[in-house]
């Protein structure tokens, strides 16, 4: 029994649901998200909540009962507060600007790399080192910020002391791994 699919979705008052043809509409004050709702497992709106119920105790229904209830539910978030990604970025050089919709990178390259957001994301660069990622799909920001962390990672070597090089999430902590050691007293 899926603990997650059998949880109904409780909607905000500013937040209306739809379905349509198997598509679940969900529209707020921060815009509208849609996902289709995959066959075996059927959506019931009622006095404020989402309901999800599966047709048979299969296993692929029993799977699709709980993701279909978890991406609505972040659908729900997503209109009505958003999501957001920071990323900060830290080297000798490193810079990093918007020009337009487009970001900007300096990293260390011999030449800028230029990001274009997604669309129905919007990205900003806060303080001197951070850029911050938002939107109201989650897997979209998400998607969005690992593009951008992949164009300079932190890597396990690049770190003296507490300092690191590249780009990272403002939670991460990046991996260290000791450099070359001499031995002593070999002979």
């Amino acid at each position: 029994m899926s603990r997650i699919g059998e949880a109904p979705i409780e909607m905000p008052d500013e937040v209306e649901a739809d379905i349509k043809d198997g598509v679940m509409t969900i529209k707020g004050p921060l815009g509208e998200l849609s996902q289709p709702v995959p066959d075996g497992v059927s959506a019931t709106i009622d006095e404020g909540q989402i309901i999800f119920t599966r047709a048979t105790e299969q296993k692929k229904h029993r799977a699709l009962h709980g993701l279909i209830r978890a991406l609505v539910a972040n659908m729900v978030t997503g209109v009505v507060e958003g999501f957001e990604k920071r990323l900060e970025y830290q080297g000798v050089g490193y810079r990093a600007q918007m020009q337009g919709n487009s970001l900007r990178l300096y990293v260390g390259f011999s030449h800028e790399v230029v990001i274009e957001p997604l669309e129905g994301v919007e990205i900003e660069i806060s303080d001197n080192d951070q850029i911050v990622v938002r939107g109201t799909n989650k897997q979209v920001v998400g998607q969005m910020a690992a593009d951008i962390r992949a164009v300079k990672p932190v890597g396990p070597y690049w770190a003296k002391g507490t300092q690191w090089r590249g780009i990272k999430y403002t939670d991460e902590q990046p991996r260290r791994k000791p450099g070359k050691q001499a031995k002593i007293g070999v002979e």
